[in-house]
């Protein structure tokens, strides 16, 4: 399906395709489910950040995080063909404190650690400033010739480790992971004349690194249609400001079309005309770990609440302990006053707070939480904090179970962006 996302859209048949950016194994079951019932490709991307060969975030190296999605699509009842692994911000940006060559080094390992652990889509991010680089912005053509030292390396482990050969997304207009809008909320639309200079640029790079074979395999660039969030809010997509750029995907070469990065929190109806404007591939992380998080904050409430409970989990109280006892992920981010900053590590859209489900202290306040509601909820308590779910989980609909209200509510942020994709494929 990857490839054919260009030629569907040149033929007037519309389609897009989701990548689910987590390592959440409740948003991947999330996920899988989705797939399972549209019979569409599940496809899931691990950044560099969260999967590495150090751990990451996560704690899991690439072949730790093939063989949890592994289990997890099995378990949901997906075929092998049905699932695709990929690495987003595949580059040096994880020891961007580093010189370029080191940084780079640590990069191409982990190049063809992916490619070694069945990774079949790799975001070549190579835009960004090591410690050694300018203080400007990086030039494209060393951004493009880093691309080209990534590709050469996962083409090499490709064939030592006899997997099939990836398949590449280019680009130096990267929104930040995570989300990245400035303090206007004004979002720069990516100029067509300047794609078509960075595809040459990346085109020639290729070439003289000796993979010109892996260029016809090239499915993407990314773009910025206009569209990111902070954790305040979110910039929704203008169709009319993106107008030139839509029409350039006719003279995009080969097999690409266009990736978008952070398009989390867009409302539904702005979705269904990215991916009916070409902008059809669409990348999510963080508002399906927000979902999760609103899931489990409401439990927590609903936990509270209830009498005769020996041992609460104090599930937001461990959370906050969390973030402030190791700071890298949430404080140092934000400014403010102690309060403000304290709202935004619980509640901002950047969702910082998806760093710290991994460790030991949340999952085992997670655990409690679940121990404890596996018994009836009393539906006021339902209405008070679950007010979406309640009404299902009263007529039958939805399960009572903590997990099944936790899987809901994922499903329901992921719903309009498999909607949007799947729609116009279907009407087109």
């Amino acid at each position: 399906m990857l490839k054919d996302l260009r030629n569907r859209h040149l033929s007037g048949r519309i389609g897009g395709l989701v990548a689910v950016c987590s390592a959440h194994p409740q948003v991947l079951a999330a996920a899988a489910a989705r797939a399972k019932d549209d019979g569409t490709l599940l496809l899931v991307e691990a950044t560099a950040n969260q999967v590495n060969l150090y751990g990451g975030y996560t704690g899991m190296t690439p072949s730790d995080f093939a063989d949890q999605l592994t289990r997890l699509a099995t378990d949901g009842g997906l075929a092998p063909g049905q699932v695709m692994l990929g690495a987003d911000h595949l580059g040096p940006h994880p020891w961007r404190h580093l010189p370029a060559r080191e940084a780079m080094a640590h990069a191409e390992a982990l190049a063809r650690a992916v490619v070694a652990a069945g990774f079949q889509k790799l975001h070549l991010d190579t835009g960004r400033r090591c410690a050694d680089d300018p203080r400007d912005r990086l030039p494209v053509k060393t951004a493009a010739l880093r691309a080209a030292s990534l590709c050469r390396a996962a083409e090499s482990a490709a064939g030592h480790f006899h997997r099939p050969s990836p398949f590449y997304v280019i680009g130096s207009e990267v929104p930040t992971p995570g989300g990245g809008l400035g303090q206007n909320g004004v979002v720069a639309v990516s100029d067509p004349q300047d794609l078509r200079d960075e595809l040459a640029d990346y085109k020639e790079a290729f070439s003289r690194a000796g993979v010109d074979q892996a260029w016809e395999r090239i499915i993407a660039v990314v773009v910025q249609p206009g569209v990111d969030f902070d954790d305040h809010r979110a910039a929704v997509y203008n169709p009319s400001a993106a107008a030139a750029l839509s029409a350039f995907h006719d003279r995009l070469p080969g097999a690409m079309t266009f990736e978008i990065h952070a398009t989390d929190y867009q409302p539904p109806s702005a979705l269904t005309q990215m991916v009916r404007d070409h902008f059809c591939l669409l990348k999510i992380g963080p508002c399906l770990t927000s979902a999760l998080r609103e899931a489990l904050f409401a439990l927590a409430h609903i936990e509270n609440e209830l009498p005769g409970l020996s041992h609460r989990s104090n599930l937001m109280a461990v959370m906050e302990q969390l973030m402030q006892t190791h700071p890298e992920h949430g404080n140092i981010h934000y400014d403010g006053t102690g309060p403000e900053r304290q709202y935004l590590r619980r509640y901002g859209l950047r969702d910082r707070i998806r760093y710290y489900w991994p460790r030991a202290e949340a999952r085992q306040a997670c655990e409690q939480l679940m121990h404890n509601l596996h018994r009836p909820i009393p539906h006021p308590l339902l209405r008070q904090f679950l007010p979406d779910l309640a009404g299902a989980i009263a007529v039958g609909s939805l399960s009572p179970a903590p997990e099944a209200i936790l899987q809901a509510r994922i499903r329901s942020a992921l719903a309009p962006y498999a909607d949007a994709c799947r729609h116009q494929a279907d009407t087109a």
